[in-house]
């Protein structure tokens, strides 16, 4: 691994000179699709490699990240130049890799240091009533937060179950995904919006009957479907986590600080400031700088001051966070020429994609933006997916509030809701994926899980178009 990083090392330190402050706009209009090829590649990884490889992926599946990675960054430095390579290298690291995991990292460890103590039994009724309680939480402290809290109860409640992966992924779905989308604070796409000039409770106010349908059929055929296999299978005559204690919260500390995460994170983006300085061309403005700060202090504080006993009895560990982290970096950075394709519209090689949500008669297509965005929001960032397609529909706040209030609604429901339909889809969506499998849940494959997606949010989806998005 140190031989890796010291190969991304010497490959990025090429690029990185005074002349990166005068790098272009990266023009995706410019570009083949072959572009794409190193970002095709790491999902592929992803896919297939758990499956047909799996000791070698679980070694070194942060070396194939960097490795995909520098497929695209050297190519693409020898083409187009080390100055345009180098910026949309620190662009990629700087504005975006870097406070995504910082937000992770502080809502994984403050969550981490939040025990929900008590002997819980996994009957239908009890895991519907979690997942219920996930989606309401997930909106108010984010889809990461949400899920982070409570995965580990809820898997803890379901150790002597036989089946219990379909709880991990109806979870997903739930809490890590179709949860998040009535706040800003929910998910990272809604925040974008907000920074964009959406108002916070615009997108509650307009998605909440979308919500409402799909959390709520998804915790019937839950209900439905646990009941069936909780009747068939029964349970071990024993609990292999027994706990005595009334049902309370160790760490509950931890929710203050989860209060400063949530004032951070709001700061920056109702403060405005004329402070900042350039990164190599990137800018850094002086409330991101300060969100992340305080971020970084509420992770430290969380994990200084959490009982050694809490994070022992939350089997609290980095590997999950590790595994975000290191696919995550590969992601953003071959995602770069895919969103510059993107971003290019009608002039760039994804110019069907943009024709696609547009009516003969110029006007946006409410059910296309809906699918457009959610497709490619569950495989690619949903955060820049939104970004597209808000820019797509006219990117002005006020029209898309009031006059294209249904569009608005589509796209931020597509990057939030199909968010879930692979496990790449949302970053929380990996790391409850391996907390599960660090517990013992045999979680579906990549393709396992998709077949998930497929028979079960699929056919919402489409049911939600026909009565939201006509």
């Amino acid at each position: 691994m140190k031989k890796t990083i010291r190969l991304a090392a010497a490959a990025a330190l090429p690029m990185m000179f005074p002349a990166l402050a005068m790098a272009a706009e990266l023009d995706g209009s410019k570009l083949s699709a072959l572009w794409g090829v190193p970002f095709a590649g790491i999902l592929l990884s992803i896919a297939l490699m758990p499956l047909l490889a799996p000791s070698v992926w679980h070694h070194h599946y942060g070396k194939i990240s960097a490795a995909w990675a520098l497929a695209f960054l050297l190519p693409f430095a020898a083409i187009h130049g080390a100055p345009l390579a180098g910026s949309q290298f620190v662009h990629a690291l700087v504005e975006e890799y870097i406070p995504f995991i910082i937000l992770l990292t502080a809502l994984f460890t403050v969550a981490g240091g939040i025990h929900i103590r008590g002997n819980l039994h996994g009957a239908p009724g009890l895991n519907t009533a979690i997942l219920a309680i996930g989606a309401v939480l997930a909106s108010l402290m984010g889809t990461t937060g949400a899920s982070m809290l409570l995965i580990r109860p809820l898997i803890r409640a379901n150790d002597n179950r036989v089946s219990k992966a379909h709880v991990v992924v109806f979870f997903i779905f739930i809490v890590s995904n179709a949860g998040g989308s009535l706040t800003p604070l929910g998910d990272p796409p809604l925040f974008l919006g907000f920074l964009k000039g959406v108002d916070f409770f615009w997108t509650a106010r307009n998605i909440l009957p979308n919500t409402l349908f799909l959390v709520g059929m998804l915790l019937a055929l839950f209900y439905v479907i646990d009941r069936h296999l909780y009747r068939k299978e029964g349970v071990l005559p024993f609990d292999p986590t027994p706990d005595t204690r009334r049902v309370g919260f160790d760490g509950a500390a931890n929710f203050w600080l989860l209060g400063g995460i949530v004032f951070f994170v709001l700061l920056s983006g109702v403060w405005k400031s004329p402070v900042g300085f350039e990164v190599f061309g990137t800018h850094v403005g002086l409330p991101g700088l300060v969100r992340d700060i305080g971020l970084i202090a509420i992770t430290l504080v969380s994990f200084k001051t959490t009982a050694a006993k809490v994070h022992a009895d939350n089997q609290f560990e980095w590997g999950p966070m590790a595994e975000v982290a290191k696919l995550f970096a590969g992601i953003f950075l071959t995602i770069i020429p895919v969103i510059a394709m993107l971003k290019a519209g009608a002039h760039g090689a994804f110019a069907p994609v943009i024709a696609a949500v547009t009516r003969p008669d110029g006007q946006p297509d409410p059910a296309m933006y809906f699918w457009a965005s959610g497709i490619l929001s569950s495989f690619l960032d949903n955060a820049p997916t939104y970004l597209v397609f808000f820019n797509t529909a006219g990117g002005d706040p006020a029209t898309l509030m009031t006059t294209y209030a249904t569009t608005l609604a589509a796209v931020s429901a597509g990057s939030v809701f199909m968010g879930a339909n692979s496990y790449i889809g949302n970053a929380p969506n990996l790391m409850v994926k391996a907390i599960a499998e660090s517990r013992g849940v045999r979680m579906p494959s990549f393709f396992g899980y998709m077949g998930w997606s497929v028979v079960v949010l699929i056919p919402l989806f489409v049911l939600s178009t026909f009565i939201f998005f006509r």
